[in-house]
């Protein structure tokens, strides 16, 4: 039975899924910042945001607002994880030409 109602965890859902198509489609665009383990995770984040867009109305508002701050805190270090590869890249591409 699937019960598909607009509520707060389908646009957390739709978030999550959108910033791991986002990792996964890095490899495209920056492949110099792009590491092999961003297809493993880009995978587990869309089966997660797939399971929160389902099975989400399940979830009571405590259960709801644990969810936001585990996905806020992994989206937080995940954004700082790339813009940090992207200034290790800089700094080899620095001294490669140096």
């Amino acid at each position: 039975m699937l019960n598909f109602v607009f509520s707060p965890n389908v646009l957390l859902g739709f978030i999550l899924g959108s910033s791991v198509i986002i990792l996964y489609f890095l490899r495209l665009v920056k492949p110099e910042v792009a590491r092999d383990e961003d297809i493993f995770f880009a995978t587990i984040g869309l089966l997660y945001s797939g399971i929160l867009v389902i099975h989400g109305w399940r979830l009571d508002p405590i259960l709801l607002f644990s969810q936001v701050l585990v996905i806020t805190a992994v989206l937080a270090a995940g954004w700082e994880n790339i813009r940090l590869r992207g200034v290790l890249a800089m700094l080899a591409l620095r001294d490669i030409e140096e």
